[in-house]
């Protein structure tokens, strides 16, 4: 696999780098070590450091020559809150927090990237390089551009990316329009009337109208949407009851939607909130509904896309660059930075046979450390592209 020679000699560095994140997870807008950790190694090589963007945030600043071109560059550092079932030795020593998306990788590869061209310098312009908190759910992409990003730190264009355990080692996909969905979440909250579970007859059952409603769901995809509209509508959590003699008063119920339309979205929600107060109400019951818009889809433009293909090309070859492939469902709030500058989003193949195979968000879920040269390696022949000396 051909990567930056200066690069490749440094590899087991970024190793070592992306281990210990990984040994240190962090929640969203709690990265507070890793902050440190980002900062310390971006100051260590001469690169000017602003913190306290969205919090955890900070920025990179590197400068060569007199030329105002700028770019941007994103890294996410947030981990999730989850137990972590890996018994090698960099497992996460944080229970409850995990680095299950590959988010330790994404911010070596970055510093990775930092730290060549902090040595070579082969560029004339601004590279910014963002190190974003709270990717997981939380929105820190939004946070940080309402924080004034890209007023503070201009870029004619910013660039992200995601690990892919679908894809093999060497692919790099670059992919114009949506490459994922929207995601919103609701919660459906269900109140009947308690009793003893002895005499279900007195009590309207706020369990059996919730298993309605979560049947009556499943159709707003299946036969609402119309099949050529991607749509994913998943109720994730079920929450009822304090023991098991009582009918309880309420019950919760919790999911997630994925649309790639705006309409769909608005019919989505429509639907699903007119059927849950239907469903609950044909059972004598009530729902309420909160529905709560999330992440926009992520949208490549146009130009971006070309160059990050053709950085690619030159790294890996036309042959391992994916130039069309259906969008994911997943949400991702690098859209809130490519809905204000023009943006392209890419995804580094990572799988390897059963090495880093394991789907993002799995206890068993591990970065394959064999792709941090590509993608430090992308990025910098990104920014010396760019930003090419006259």
């Amino acid at each position: 696999m051909p990567v930056i020679n200066r690069i490749a000699a440094f590899a087991g560095d970024m190793t070592e780098w992306r281990r210990d994140l990984h040994a240190h997870p962090e929640p969203g807008f709690k990265e507070f070590r890793t902050s440190d950790v980002v900062a310390e190694k971006l100051q260590s090589w001469g690169i000017e450091v602003t913190r306290g963007i969205a919090g955890t945030g900070l920025v990179g600043t590197l400068r060569m020559g007199t030329s105002s071109r700028s770019i941007g560059i994103r890294a996410d550092m947030d981990a999730l809150e989850m137990d972590e079932a890996n018994g090698f030795a960099h497992a996460s020593r944080h229970p409850g927090a995990m680095h299950a998306c590959g988010h330790d990788g994404h911010t070596t590869m970055l510093l990775g990237a930092a730290r060549y061209l902090a040595e070579t310098r082969n560029f004339d312009g601004v590279v910014h390089f963002i190190f974003q908190p709270a990717e997981e759910g939380l929105g820190g992409g939004r946070v940080m551009v309402e924080e004034g990003l890209f007023d503070r730190f201009p870029c004619d264009a910013v660039y992200g990316a995601h690990n892919d355990t679908f894809l093999p080692v060497g692919t790099i996909t670059a992919v114009e329009g949506s490459v994922s969905a929207a995601s919103d979440r609701f919660w459906i909250r269900i109140t009947g009337k308690g009793g003893h579970a002895a005499r279900p007859h007195r009590t309207i059952d706020p369990i059996v109208v919730g298993a309605h409603i979560v049947l009556a769901l499943q159709s707003v995809v299946a036969r609402r949407v119309d099949p050529l509209h991607s749509a994913v509508l998943s109720i994730t959590q079920f929450h009822a009851g304090s023991t098991g003699n009582v009918i309880p008063q309420e019950a919760v119920l919790n999911g997630t939607v994925r649309t790639l339309r705006p309409q769909v979205q608005d019919e989505v929600e429509q639907m699903l909130t007119d059927m849950a107060v239907a469903t609950a109400a044909a059972h004598g019951a009530q729902a309420v509904v909160e529905y709560a818009r999330g992440y926009p889809p992520v949208v490549n433009a146009a130009t971006p896309t070309e160059r990050a293909a053709l950085a690619a090309t030159k790294l890996v070859g036309a042959d391992k660059v994916i130039r069309k492939r259906p969008p994911g469902m997943g949400g991702e709030d690098f859209s809130f930075m490519a809905l204000r500058v023009p943006g392209c989003f890419v995804r580094f193949g990572q799988a390897d046979g059963e090495k880093g195979s394991t789907p993002v968000h799995h206890p068993e879920y591990d970065f394959n450390d064999d792709i941090l040269p590509i993608g430090a390696s992308f990025w910098s022949t990104l920014v010396e592209q760019e930003l090419a000396k006259p």
